[in-house]
């Protein structure tokens, strides 16, 4: 009897962990850093319009400036990324998720000028959480981690961090590290700083050197187009002699890497990506695929290498017919990606071979995408520059489900946690839900 009263109340905590862990998004990538989300009820459609009525639109809450952070979302607090009179200040804002109030705004600012991209505004980075600190990347302004109540715990200064186009890559949490990738640009390197004091823990250099031909449109060019926007990824290693080994994974200029999360020291890495690197590598079914940027390459290995695996890639697509920034989803045995011109695209895993590719509709003048997708059951939901949400069937035949207009620039990743949906555009931050908050 004790037995057996044990054991129900074993299944009944875990079964109580696993709800409250259902409702976090605590990076762009989600609670797994695979744009996966564990639940399935999340609403099919929803549109906004000022001028008549709304669907599915719980709230939306006014911005201060242009951004291309995603949100993230952790309990009743949503958080987004924010710069400020064109970077001179770089802030982490707390929103209720119920009303979409603002709670708390703060950060820290930057003298002199720091360059970036005009379609890229400062504070591109996502934040991550694990439910009791708040990190963010502000580049040159430095690495920031608050409380919930807004209180800043630390600010550590990695230095400078320049490049033409700006940053992308978002800080990521693995157990009592956080991991930064500082780059790119001519100081590019990864760093493991500790979550509580913010103190440096490890350092490795990552180096970013032109190739020996390129493919990509930037031939010639004196202006330093190198580098990679990728944030890095923690795999587990789960066969072979690292068994249980914990790489920190990131596509680099010319290369896909694999670091110890231990020491930081380089235990893989596989020649052939392109020089320009947007994508983040994704992780799953016991592979790692990783895409570089401008018709970039597509590399498909197998976790827990030693050395130069280049000549143990599952495959290697030299030249992509697309341009790609944002990440894609490893399911079922495909994966599926958006391309930067409004495609999207499913592809064989074991094989690289493309099964579909078709364009996206667009209720706006562009139909580009910068995104990366989010999965939920079988959905696939990815948003487009005119601000339409594109719902498709997460299956090797195409099937569109709908497309959700709200008529504003985006350029983010949508967060999804507890039947919502938020969406970061250049003007609001949006809750989107089939009830209202207080009837959840």
């Amino acid at each position: 009897m004790r037995t057996s009263l044990s054991k129900a109340l074993v299944l009944l905590v875990t079964a109580a962990w696993c709800v409250a862990q259902a409702g976090n998004w605590p990076s762009w990538r989600g609670p797994d850093a695979n744009q996966i989300s564990p639940e399935t009820r999340f609403p099919l459609q929803w549109t906004w319009s000022e001028k008549g009525p709304s669907k599915n639109i719980l709230w939306r809450t006014e911005l201060p400036e242009p951004g291309n952070s995603s949100p993230i979302v952790w309990g009743d607090r949503v958080f987004v990324t924010q710069a400020r009179e064109d970077g001179a200040r770089r802030n982490l804002m707390c929103f209720d998720r119920g009303t979409g109030r603002l709670l708390w705004e703060r950060g820290v600012a930057l003298e002199g000028p720091d360059t970036r991209h005009e379609t890229n505004p400062h504070c591109a980075a996502s934040p991550v959480t694990d439910g009791k600190v708040v990190v963010a990347s502000f580049a040159s302004a430095g690495i920031a981690a608050y409380d919930f109540e807004g209180k800043r715990l630390w600010l550590t200064d990695l230095g400078p961090q320049r490049h033409n186009w700006g940053q992308g890559s978002s800080p990521v949490l693995h157990g009592d590290l956080v991991l930064v990738y500082h780059g790119p640009g001519k100081d590019s390197a990864l760093y493991a700083l500790d979550k509580a004091t913010g103190v440096t823990r490890w350092k490795t250099a990552i180096p970013e050197e032109q190739p020996s031909e390129r493919f990509d449109g930037f031939a010639g060019k004196s202006d330093g187009m190198l580098g990679s926007f990728s944030t890095p990824l923690v795999a587990r290693v789960t066969k072979g002699p690292h068994l249980g080994r914990d790489e920190v994974i990131l596509p680099a200029s010319n290369r896909l890497l694999a670091f110890s999360a231990a020491n930081g020291q380089r235990v893989w890495w596989s020649e052939g990506m392109n020089p320009l690197v947007y994508t983040s590598a994704s992780v799953g079914e016991g592979k790692v695929l990783a895409m570089g940027g401008y018709f970039g390459s597509t590399i498909l290995v197998e976790p827990g290498g030693d050395g130069d695996v280049t000549g143990k890639r599952l495959y290697w697509e030299r030249r992509a017919k697309k341009h790609r920034i944002g990440s894609p989803i490893l399911f079922n045995g495909h994966a599926y990606l958006s391309t930067t011109d409004g495609f999207a695209q499913c592809l064989h895993l074991a094989t690289g071979k493309l099964l579909w590719e078709e364009r996206l509709p667009s209720t706006g003048a562009d139909g580009a995408t910068w995104s990366s997708m989010t999965l939920a059951g079988d959905r696939l939901y990815v948003v487009n520059r005119s601000g339409d949400t594109i719902v498709l069937r997460a299956a090797p035949v195409f099937e569109r489900l709908a497309t959700n207009p709200v008529g504003e620039l985006s350029n983010s990743t949508l967060a999804m946690s507890d039947g919502q949906v938020f969406l970061r555009t250049h003007k609001a931050l949006y809750g989107i839900g089939e009830a209202s908050p207080a009837s959840r």
